[in-house]
């Protein structure tokens, strides 16, 4: 199974281009960070290339700019060709087939998951907005 879920920030504004047949398509790289961190060092982050195709393209490039938070879900594509220098290049890159709106962060992490402690969205780690349960006679909320 080849499938990628990705939630990262925008390295630089999304251009959109067209193929000669008219097909939308943009490429973009996220910054994705990393899980953990070392103690008494910087989070650090991967740089994933990314690209996206008609109305995927079209969605990302009207509504996303540089430093916007993204969720985006999608397969690992490696691809190669032959430069103009005679040299064999490759790219791996994720080809995005759904992208979401994540809210932006004022503080913390910058991948989007709350931390620790913070509420989120539904089946987000952090919480999901649910209210810890007190330990009742059955364990049952209602």
């Amino acid at each position: 199974m080849n499938r990628v879920i990705l939630i990262g920030r925008f390295t630089k504004d999304v251009e959109l281009k067209s193929t000669p047949q008219g097909t939308s398509v943009c490429t973009f790289t996220l910054a994705v960070d990393r899980r953990f961190q070392k103690q008494g060092t910087e989070r650090q982050a991967d740089f994933i290339s990314c690209v996206a195709w008609r109305n995927t393209a079209d969605f990302i490039s009207k509504y996303f700019r540089k430093g916007d938070p993204i969720c985006v879900e999608g397969s690992i594509q490696s691809r190669s060709w032959d430069g103009t220098d005679g040299q064999r290049h490759y790219v791996t890159e994720v080809v995005v087939e759904n992208a979401s709106f994540l809210p932006a962060r004022k503080n913390g992490s910058s991948d989007g998951v709350p931390l620790p402690g913070e509420p989120g969205p539904v089946g987000m780690p952090g919480g999901g907005g649910f209210a810890p349960m007190d330990d009742d006679e059955d364990g049952l909320p209602f």
